[in-house]
């Protein structure tokens, strides 16, 4: 009986494939440097990303236990520090105001964004476009210039109140009240839970609608039994959100809270802190510490109560075309409500600032056009620190943005595209600092790097400090950022390049970074705002030739330069406008990362 010839022998159907020249193969030494840079890049990276995360934190949970600051020698474990924060310095008052000032916020905050956002996506609304552009606004603008906005218009002395005051006798609102104060902190965090709500109305699907419409509901009934169960998701996770950062928040508590002696978190640690002529170092680890435990519950609960998300799922394979309720003349009550926001609480005070901005007073008893002048302008470009918080604020912006965007991308692919073991601890890790305030950033980061070698000590009070804590409260959005293109991409793209000999760092350099290049732009733009805004950890780490934009801008609040704040706010609002702009171009071009 003949042999059968063998699957693997040569047939002619199918040719043996040629043998590579010897001088083609990939060496085996070189197959193991390729496989150790790897891995050294991974644990690199993981090192680095403890580091800069863990490094404000350990200081302040070592000084909370601690009877004398870091840098003394000695000392001994103890509580006595918690016991101080409770009985001497009044903390629980303290905690109590913050909670207020916290739930009144959420609650103005959803009163505000809910209903305009069911309004713009969901009804027959005039201007509706129009609107939703305009509502994105605030994101753009750090809550502390709205504030200064705010009060030059609804101040005891701004234009509006004296304008009611002087027609009427009377001002309706107190700013500087807990209410008043969580207010202006609404009007600020409302486009957040409004970008929320409407992105899951936009993503759903209508036939849950149209099916209520076919059994006789009313746009009403539809809207409340059908529209607004939907948003729980949306809502809930916008309320953590901004509850926490209300907790956290320094701009309002300390411009509206501390005339009043109204302190919350935020306002204490800076009044024991900054203010103190001798700071109690071991009050304010206490503190920072139990401040810090809040967020990080606040964020756990968050991953807690969405973790049950897929009940409200109305995305499927097969979606409905979503139409517009028509709601009759009350879409008229709904164009009142949204115009009142935007003019009143967002365009109205931003034009009041640039106007204080140009003029000597606002009076309504004196036309502001009388009163036109550009002495704020000079007053801020003639002293010279203040001119320098402009160059500063910029130089930060774009080092840090550019160092944060490139890292934050080799996290996502050491994280998402690589075999490293420790990735998923990477990313929580990148994640983390969406939790830890900026105020205990810095706070944190002024001790570790006061206790580090001299080579990092010497960063001390300069902008490398204030680079490095901006980048650490940016990491989170650079890494939410970056991380969607990166999944978009094809694992066979991998596996191509490492067939072709090319190891993972040569995969990423001229693979992965030249695919995810929009997104890299677009995560530049992002972090530039976000640290144009950002001044909070430059309370405690700046130096007197380190300070931003903000710092300075509550340095001359507390001098009464009121017309040179809104000077300041105004450069800072034209230059947001431009990243703005940029940041929404390229956001679009985004959606257009090639789908490998």
């Amino acid at each position: 009986m003949p042999q059968q010839p063998s699957a693997l022998a040569p047939s002619p159907s199918r040719p043996t494939p040629p043998i590579p020249p010897a001088h083609h193969r990939q060496p085996r030494y070189r197959r193991w440097r390729g496989a150790g840079r790897e891995v050294g890049i991974h644990y690199a990276v993981f090192l680095l990303t403890a580091v800069l995360v863990l490094a404000p934190v350990v200081p302040i949970l070592y000084q909370s236990l601690r009877d004398r600051p870091l840098y003394e020698g000695g000392g001994a474990f103890v509580l006595d520090n918690y016991v101080r924060l409770f009985t001497e310095a009044g903390f629980g008052h303290t905690v109590v105001n913050t909670l207020l000032f916290a739930v009144l916020t959420t609650l103005f905050a959803l009163g505000i964004a809910v209903p305009m956002a069911v309004l713009l996506t969901r009804t027959r609304f005039p201007g509706a476009r129009l609107f939703a552009q305009i509502v994105r606004w605030p994101i753009y603008l750090s809550p502390l210039v709205l504030a200064f906005g705010w009060i030059v218009l609804y101040g005891p002395a701004g234009f509006v109140s004296a304008a009611l005051r002087n027609a009427l006798g009377i001002v309706p609102w107190d700013l500087y009240s807990l209410p008043g104060m969580a207010f202006v902190e609404a009007v600020a965090q409302a486009p957040i839970a409004y970008l929320f709500c409407a992105n899951a109305l936009a993503s759903s699907d209508a036939s849950l609608e149209h099916a209520a419409r076919v059994c006789g509901a009313k746009p009403a009934r539809v809207l409340r039994s059908t529209v607004l169960p939907m948003l729980r998701p949306p809502v809930l996770y916008a309320s953590l959100l901004i509850f926490g950062t209300a907790v956290e928040t320094l701009s309002i508590p300390l411009i509206l809270g501390e005339p009043n002696d109204i302190e919350m978190f935020s306002s204490f640690l800076y009044s024991h802190g900054m203010e103190a002529l001798r700071p109690d170092y071991g009050l304010l680890g206490a503190a920072s510490t139990l401040i810090l435990a809040a967020t990080v519950c606040l964020s756990l609960l968050q991953i807690r109560l969405l973790k049950h998300a897929q009940r409200y799922v109305s995305v499927r394979g097969k979606a409905t075309r979503r139409g517009s309720l028509d709601i009759g003349a009350w879409r008229w009550l709904g164009f009142g409500f949204v115009t009142l926001y935007l003019g009143f609480g967002v365009l109205l005070p931003m034009a009041a600032l640039v106007l204080r901005a140009f003029s000597r007073f606002l009076s309504p008893l004196i036309s502001p056009f009388s009163t036109l002048t550009l002495d704020n302008f000079r007053l801020i470009f003639a002293y010279e620190p203040y001119a320098q918080s402009i160059t500063n604020s910029l130089l930060v912006a774009l080092t840090g943005a550019a160092a944060v965007t490139l890292f934050g991308a080799l996290v996502v692919l050491t994280a998402r595209r690589s075999r490293f073991r420790l990735g998923r601890w990477l990313e929580v890790l990148a994640l983390s600092p969406q939790a830890i305030p900026g105020l205990i950033i810095g706070i944190g980061l002024f001790w570790a790097i006061a206790l580090a070698p001299s080579p990092i000590s010497a960063t001390q009070g300069t902008l490398v400090a204030v680079v490095i804590a901006f980048g650490i409260r940016a990491l989170p959005s650079s890494f939410g950022s970056i991380s969607p293109a990166v999944l978009q991409l094809g694992q066979e793209l991998d596996n191509a390049a490492r067939v072709a000999g090319a190891d993972w760092w040569r995969t990423v350099t001229r693979v992965h970074l030249r695919l995810i290049a929009p997104a890299l732009v677009a995560s530049f733009l992002l972090i530039w705002v976000q640290m144009i805004r950002e001044y909070a950890p430059a309370m405690f780490l700046a130096g007197s030739d380190s300070q931003v934009i903000g710092t300075t801008a509550v340095e001359l609040w507390t001098q009464g330069e009121t017309g040179s704040v809104a000077a300041l706010s105004t450069i800072q609002i034209a230059v947001t406008v431009v990243a703005a702009s940029l940041v929404n171009l390229f956001i679009k071009e985004k959606k257009g990362v090639p789908h490998a």
